[in-house]
């Protein structure tokens, strides 16, 4: 079975990792800032930091921007459950905002839309809203930067899928219209650290509460204590925090990993290419790539039909393509219908999720491999 997709682990992967299973550190040595440092150099960011998951990075991202009981955050429905889930671990609520139909992220034109709309009734207005990179293809940041200083809320860039890509020719991670930006190091994404991810921002406050928030809520800055230390052993717990760190094991996959980023975002690219050459002429849909922007291409969807779309993923599961859905619409989840969303409040992302099919795309994957896959696609529409 091909499998939607898969890491890519070279030697050059595994004699790093082997080099810090050898050293005096496994969990916080050097390795860690080392990759947080890279990272930033990397997407000309001042800062990053290093947790065990995408999702932690999110939940410490949220109570960082101060998102809290009684707080809203607005997210996308087209989305894995972790975007949305985030805010709640703070206490906060969720609403959502529809996709635009041909990038199948975030609209912006409808984000505006429900802020007017949500201001002219007096209902709530989010605090935080989390734009989702989809697929690698980065949101009209530009756009929802210029709602966020006209309706005064904060921006938190869910780029799990986007570590590579490029918004306006710059790199996505940048926070240029951002608070704060996440990236996520699952084995299927762009480069992995087996488990892990990152939160990168240029304020050095949002900064300093992250890395305070990753490790128990604990600093041993003096300058950041309420008492005077009388010894080197001495720490304050100024938070509720959670042991959200990486390891250096960790950091060092994915310090080899990021070496290789530009290639293997190019080979992801050239594979989306010859997908879309080939269903060119075929009746289905994918995603539309503003040409200012650069995707990554975590993934490769492609829109068919309703009525074949149920016959068609068992068809190509049935010839061991490893097929997959991104997303069931989060508010459909019976959790989120627990607390009152209903099927037909977000449409877009409803027809969407009908209609989409993930195929195989991963940098390992051979120009025959994904032959096979193409023709069995072609011949079967």
């Amino acid at each position: 079975m091909r499998s939607y997709g898969r890491q890519f682990v070279s030697q050059s992967d595994i004699d790093a990792v082997v080099s810090v299973l050898q050293s005096d550190f496994l969990t916080q040595g050097p390795v860690v800032p080392r990759f947080e440092d890279a990272v930033a150099d990397k997407c000309n960011a001042r800062y990053a930091v290093a947790v065990n998951s995408a999702t932690s990075a999110l939940h410490i991202a949220c109570l960082a921007l101060g998102v809290g009981p009684g707080d809203m955050v607005w997210t996308t429905p087209n989305t894995f459950v972790a975007s949305a889930n985030c805010a709640r671990y703070c206490g906060a609520e969720v609403d959502f905002v529809d996709i635009d139909l041909d990038t199948f992220a975030m609209s912006a034109v409808k984000l505006e839309a429900k802020l007017a709309k949500h201001k002219d009734a007096a209902l709530p207005l989010p605090k935080v809203v989390i734009p989702v990179h989809f697929g690698g293809q980065p949101c009209d940041m530009n756009y929802i930067f210029r709602l966020g200083q006209e309706y005064g809320f904060q921006i938190l860039e869910d780029a799990s899928h986007a570590i590579g890509s490029q918004y306006d020719h710059q790199p996505v991670g940048n926070c240029r219209f951002s608070d704060i930006t996440i990236f996520s190091f699952h084995p299927v994404k762009i480069i992995t650290t087996g488990e892990g991810g990152m939160a990168l921002t240029n304020k050095l406050s949002l900064k300093r509460k992250m890395v305070q928030l990753r490790s128990h809520g604990i600093t041993r800055d003096p300058n950041e204590m309420f008492s005077e230390p009388d010894g080197p052993w001495y720490y304050e717990q100024l938070d509720l925090g959670f042991n959200y760190r990486m390891t250096d094991i960790h950091a060092a996959l994915g310090l080899s990993q990021l070496g290789r980023l530009d290639d293997l975002v190019k080979r992801r690219g050239d594979l989306a290419k010859r997908y879309s050459d080939a269903f060119a002429d075929l009746c289905l849909r994918v995603q539309k790539i503003d040409p200012q922007n650069t995707s990554a291409w975590h993934l490769y969807v492609i829109c068919v039909d309703p009525d074949a779309h149920h016959a068609l993923f068992k068809l190509l599961e049935s010839y061991e393509i490893g097929v997959s859905l991104h997303y069931l619409p989060v508010h459909l989840q019976p959790d989120y219908r627990r607390l009152g969303f209903k099927p037909d409040q977000f449409p877009v992302a409803e027809n969407y999720a009908s209609r989409a099919i993930t195929l195989p795309l991963y940098p390992a994957m051979t120009n025959k491999e994904q032959d096979y896959i193409i023709a069995t696609v072609s011949n079967n529409l």
